[in-house]
């Protein structure tokens, strides 16, 4: 991972901790659906979150190509460059 894409990856780490209260951090080769913290509700403060620090949008459209942490860090960055443009 590069520098960009470890800031994003740490963003989730601490929304998981911090907002979540998940007890063991996830690794970007982790699946989103493996994570105890990740409901509906654990997804959607996941999503508010990123796109609150990284002022971009996300939307139900893009989950079914999410099954990893590192499929997610990458949607963001896409997100990041697309609000770049």
């Amino acid at each position: 991972m590069n520098e960009r894409e470890q800031e994003v990856m740490a963003e989730i780490q601490r929304i998981l901790r911090t907002e979540l209260e998940a007890e063991q951090p996830a690794a970007a080769t982790d699946r989103l659906v493996d994570c105890a913290v990740l409901d509906s509700l654990g997804l959607f403060t996941l999503a508010v979150g990123l796109e609150d620090r990284f002022l971009i949008n996300l939307s139900e459209g893009d989950a079914p190509g999410l099954e990893t942490f590192a499929d997610l860090v990458r949607l963001v960055m896409r997100r990041r460059e697309e609000a770049d443009a």
